[in-house]
């Protein structure tokens, strides 16, 4: 819907200037058209479940990605993965599109921040052509031997990953002052096994009755380590009629090895498997390579050294080699490259790439970093930056919540980059719920006026002043700088008691000490990579939940993601504890790893949902139970595609896909259970209904009617019943967890750890979370959460500042006090301060909107 003044003209869609939209109908799309300016920052807004991500990925990128795999041949396509047909009438003016969507890291524990961006490549090509050599090197290493992911780079102990297993005196001897016959050595195996080592052992002349810590250490190394086998005669010393026998002597290290390496018994092998240690691999340091790339060096520092740095530190010591002058060729050997032309360039070439990373808000992070503890937003940002530097023109780029993560000074670089994507002639397509983002757009795209089924509509496309003439959009009031601070205007509460920790050490925080009060809302802030998710997700988790009941919610199938690989957090002490029974850790892991995991399953919700059915008279005239409406189990389910709803379908010379099932046609039941209805809807029909429709056909079971309370409680009253798991963002996850949490009606003395709870949701949904992070402090409980929307943090009752920077510039806490006293203070102490008095002092979004109204 576009006003006269705006609308782009029949001439100007038709000849390149817009990407024109005719009839959209995908997920809740209502027949959508719309016209988006090429060569333009385009922002798509609207509230969660609106249907911008619909228009925008699903439809908008969707169609690119179709048009361009028509050109591909159809052998290659099978190597390539594919998108959906969108449901729309025509698009015409769209240019390629590449997408840059919120994802988390890759489980690949060989995958970092080096290899994503591809510098790795780089960096190895450096030390390979312009490193400086030992002097009794045999010749120069080809850049593979610099990296832990090769055959020829790769530690030969720890196999390039860095971490080795392997047992130690400590492992082997959990307590010295026992003696062998009392059984010192815990791994060896026990009842006539390990009585025959014993009687090994004394017939090889070792003393078995001495406390071990007693023992020479020769003596205890050789039993430990030694890889010899002797066979001896044995005489039982316990048993006079016993005859002798021949008998093999195994160190506790060769036996722990031969049993996880050989046995078929997985109990022998869990076993031993508590004997083994992971650490640093002794052999490389850690880093993954061999020796001889360790010995390179260039500017003073190993490949190793380098990786380890800081982005920020890495551009500013590669900087000086990107202009020194070259060395007369009378000067150059061969054993160092330094100062040459090719150190030169590839210099200055790591340092453009390295300072766009820089700018981008990431200087904190290291090239060795792991990306699988990475936050979507900095591999979001990793994947912009390396759009940056490969030059493409006449591209529509569409991101998913650039600002995802961001602290607000981290912005202003965000929209430069933007800014500099649009000046070399590409479209970008935004879809953001950041107003400062929003707000320097081109162009404003609102979708709404709700989410769900009460959305699904284009409620203004223009230039961005012009949406505070839309009355239904509820964008619009957030928009204006004087409706942004989403406070009530009420006292901050006054701490209970306090929780205090010191010494801590974990990442970058180096000897930290940190009061939390008890009983309030507070919000730890800071710059991205300063440590607040260290502190409160890791450290505080950790060390409270070491002393009190843990609640965490279930995190589904997690086994391969690793999201902390800094080790175990250490904690001098802490003091408190008497006034927190439970800790509830609320983070944006996924709440399952397949389709099967749901909304309905995650709350319980479904477990109701199944018993109405089968108190149903049909359901008991058929005899069916609860089990029976369950698609996880043979029985109620289609067997065709064993409840899943779809089935895989393997075309010859093309690309396999997905298609719903053709006996159940999706439903994920057979025709029998289906044919069980209550109140005229089948069990298929209740899980494709949203939070918001289900509560009023379910508002007679209270169970349900619970749940689905506090589903749109915390705004997300539009997901389906049976949106699989794999189809929910992380912020999603994370209010669901929050959700599941809150219908449990427990109160008083609670723990809640949030990280972003904010992530992906629309300024009038923070409205409704911040409401019931309230309710829960006024229950009597404790809420800390990691945040940087303003809104969140102006509404907190205490304030935990850390800073200043990111990375080794971080790790401190720069200030604490109520939100008032913090905004007070300048932007030398505190970089959030004046961000937060900014938002103080513009006034109240959450009074211009009726929280209610937004329920439904």
């Amino acid at each position: 819907m576009e006003s006269k003044e705006t609308a782009p003209s029949e001439k100007q869609a038709t000849r390149g200037g817009f990407v024109r939209v005719l009839g959209a109908t995908e997920n809740n799309l209502r027949g959508v058209d719309v016209d988006c300016p090429r060569d333009a920052v385009v922002a798509f807004t609207g509230v969660s479940g609106s249907g911008k991500s619909s228009l925008a990925f699903g439809t908008i990128y969707a169609e690119a990605q179709r048009r361009y795999l028509e050109s591909v041949a159809p052998y290659a396509r099978r190597l390539i993965q594919q998108g959906h047909t969108p449901h729309v009438g025509s698009i015409t003016g769209l240019p390629p599109a590449v997408a840059l969507q919120q994802r988390r890291g890759t489980p690949s524990a060989r995958s970092t921040v080096g290899t994503l961006t591809t510098i790795s490549n780089s960096l190895r090509m450096l030390y390979s052509r312009a490193g400086t050599y030992p002097a009794d090197a045999a010749g120069r290493l080809e850049s593979d031997a610099f990296s832990p992911n090769t055959a020829t780079g790769a530690c030969p102990r720890c196999h390039g990953l860095g971490i080795a297993r392997d047992v130690t005196e400590q492992s082997l001897v959990p307590d010295p002052t026992l003696s062998i016959r009392d059984g010192a050595i815990a791994a060896w195996p026990g009842a006539w096994q390990g009585k025959n080592l014993r009687d090994v052992v004394s017939e090889l002349g070792y003393d078995i009755d001495v406390p071990w810590q007693d023992l020479p250490e020769d003596a205890r190394t050789w039993l430990l380590f030694t890889e010899e086998q002797p066979v001896v005669e044995v005489t039982p010393q316990r048993d006079r009629v016993a005859k002798p026998y021949k008998g093999r002597f195994w160190s506790a290290k060769s036996y722990v090895l031969h049993t996880l390496h050989d046995s078929k018994s997985p109990q022998m092998r869990d076993r031993v498997l508590p004997f083994m240690e992971s650490g640093p691999c002794g052999l490389c340091g850690g880093s993954g390579l061999r020796p001889e790339a360790l010995a390179v060096t260039f500017a003073g520092r190993s490949i190793a050294h380098a990786n380890a740095l800081p982005l920020a530190d890495l551009a500013a010591h590669l900087g000086p080699a990107a202009t020194l002058e070259h060395p007369s060729a009378a000067h150059r050997s061969w054993t160092s490259g330094e100062g040459t032309e090719v150190s030169v360039t590839i210099s200055r070439d790591l340092v453009q790439r390295l300072t766009v990373l820089v700018d981008l808000g990431l200087g904190y992070l290291s090239l060795d970093r792991a990306t699988p503890t990475l936050s979507p937003g900095e591999m979001q940002r990793l994947r912009i930056a390396t759009q940056l530097r490969s030059g493409l023109f006449g591209v529509v780029y569409v991101l998913d919540e650039p600002s995802a993560g961001l602290h607000p000074a981290d912005v202003e670089p965000l929209l430069a980059v933007l800014a500099a994507l649009k000046d070399a002639g590409n479209s970008v397509f935004v879809v953001e719920h950041n107003m400062d983002v929003v707000r320097r757009a081109d162009w404003i795209v609102d979708v709404g006026p709700g989410a769900g089924e009460g959305g699904g509509t284009v409620l203004y496309s223009g230039p961005v002043g012009g949406l505070a003439s839309v009355p239904e959009s509820l964008t619009a009031p957030f928009l204006s700088r004087s409706g942004t601070a989403g406070t009530d205007g009420r006292e901050p509460r006054s701490p209970s008691a306090w929780l205090g920790l010191t010494g801590i050490h974990r990442h970058n925080l180096a000897g930290l000490d940190a009061d939390i009060p008890v009983g309030v809302l507070t919000a730890v802030t800071g710059v991205s990579g300063s440590g607040k998710s260290t502190l409160v997700s890791t450290v505080l988790a950790e060390a409270v939940g070491a002393h009190v009941r843990n609640d965490t919610p279930d995190e589904g199938d997690d086994t391969e993601e690793q999201t902390d690989t800094g080790g175990e957090a250490v904690v001098g002490g802490i003091t408190g504890l008497d006034a927190i029974d439970r800790l509830v850790s609320v983070n944006q892991k996924p709440i399952g790893r397949t389709p099967r995991s749901n909304l309905a399953t995650y709350t319980g919700l479904f477990d109701a949902v199944r018993k109405a059915f089968a108190a149903t008279e049909e359901a008991r005239t058929r005899g069916f139970g609860a089990g029976r409406f369950s698609f996880n189990v043979q029985g109620g389910r289609c067997e065709t595609c064993q409840g899943e709803g779809f089935v895989s379908v393997e075309l010859l010379f093309l690309p396999g896909s997905y298609g719903p099932c053709p006996t159940c046609h999706g439903a994920r039941y057979n025709e029998e259970t289906l044919a069980v209805t209550l109140d005229g809807r089948s069990i298929a029909d209740v899980l494709a209904m949203t939070v918001d429709d289900a509560a009023e056909f379910l508002g007679g079971i209270p169970a349900a009617a619970r749940a689905l309370g506090t589903l749109r409680e915390v705004g997300l009253g539009y997901l389906r019943l049976g949106q699989p798991a794999t189809e929910l963002s992380g912020g999603e996850a994370q209010r669901i967890k929050l959700a599941t949490e809150l219908q449990r009606a427990r109160r008083g003395h609670t723990l809640y750890l949030l990280d972003e709870p904010t992530t992906g949701l629309h300024p009038a949904d923070v409205v409704l979370l911040l409401a019931q992070l309230h309710r829960l402090v006024e229950a009597g409980n404790t809420v800390v959460v990691v945040e940087h929307t303003m809104a969140v943090v102006a509404a907190a009752d205490w304030v935990i500042d850390l800073g200043p920077g990111g990375g080794s510039a971080g790790g401190t806490i720069v200030a604490t006090g109520t939100p008032g006293q913090i905004a007070r203070l300048d932007a030398g102490t505190s970089i959030t301060a004046p961000y937060l008095a900014a938002h103080l002092e513009a006034g109240s979004a959450a009074r211009c909107v009726d929280s209610s109204a937004l329920i439904g």
